[in-house]
């Protein structure tokens, strides 16, 4: 999967994700445990669009991507708006170099790309050894029932005037696999340029991340869906999971 040609497009794709409520839900969750955070890690960053409105909140980032046109992107943003935020072109399955960060985030399904559960653990334990004792960690998935009820067999398309996709997402052979396969067309002014991107996800049930967590020295500190911090946990309805996990070491 490469993401040259998408990260000048990423941010227009998603101009709607809610961003916002990411940040909310961060900061509420740090609230409620009584955590005193200043520096975070945000590990699979893109664009760098979350990382960038920590930064505004007061927090002390580090951007961790595996691609550097992502990154590149992320930067100029973070020039512009006169943000200090160091950025770090990394594997996820191969994070180093961090050390003692008070929490990591990793939202937007990042999780959901590490598609061998080796190198979920792998992951886990990478993030741990970057916490400081008591550090936490913070991130989402698709839920098992969302992808199969609205994801799986289904086509999206959308169409604007510089930029149109056609979105085929099918199933792979794991519960809660799926690929996407996307063609984009994006007007120079004059023509279209067609390129393509074939993405891999796969998500698990709850049960699974939490016993790898523990596998990988947390402690699971709390259940969320679709952003709520009240509401009581439901995994067969929710969309998103947010799955919050406490540094045991």
């Amino acid at each position: 999967m490469s993401y040259q040609k998408l990260a000048n497009l990423y941010d227009k794709l998603m101009d709607d994700a809610p961003y916002n409520q990411w940040i909310e839900f961060t900061g509420e969750i740090f609230s409620r445990t009584g955590s005193d955070v200043q520096t975070i890690a945000d590990l699979g960053c893109g664009t760098g669009q979350i990382a960038s409105l920590l930064a505004h909140e007061g927090y002390d980032v580090i951007g961790v991507d595996n691609s550097a046109d992502m990154l590149s992107v992320a930067q100029q943003r973070a020039q512009q708006e006169n943000l200090a935020i160091q950025w770090i072109q990394q594997d996820l399955r191969q994070l180093q170099g961090l050390q003692n960060l008070d929490a990591a985030v990793s939202y937007c399904d990042v999780i959901n790309y590490i598609t061998d559960e080796d190198e979920v653990r792998t992951v886990f334990e990478r993030v741990a050894k970057s916490l400081k004792p008591g550090g936490l960690f913070l991130f989402d998935i698709h839920s098992v029932n969302h992808v199969e009820q609205f994801y799986v067999n289904q086509t999206f398309a959308d169409v604007q005037d510089d930029v149109s996709y056609i979105w085929f997402c099918t199933p792979g052979e794991n519960q809660g696999e799926m690929y996407h396969d996307l063609t984009f067309f994006v007007s120079d002014g004059e023509k279209y340029d067609r390129f393509e991107e074939l993405h891999h996800q796969q998500t698990y049930y709850v049960e699974f991340y939490k016993k790898l967590l523990h596998e990988s020295g947390f402690k699971l500190c709390g259940l969320h869906a679709d952003f709520s911090v009240t509401a009581d946990f439901d995994e067969e309805n929710a969309e998103r999971i947010f799955i919050i996990a406490q540094n045991n070491r």
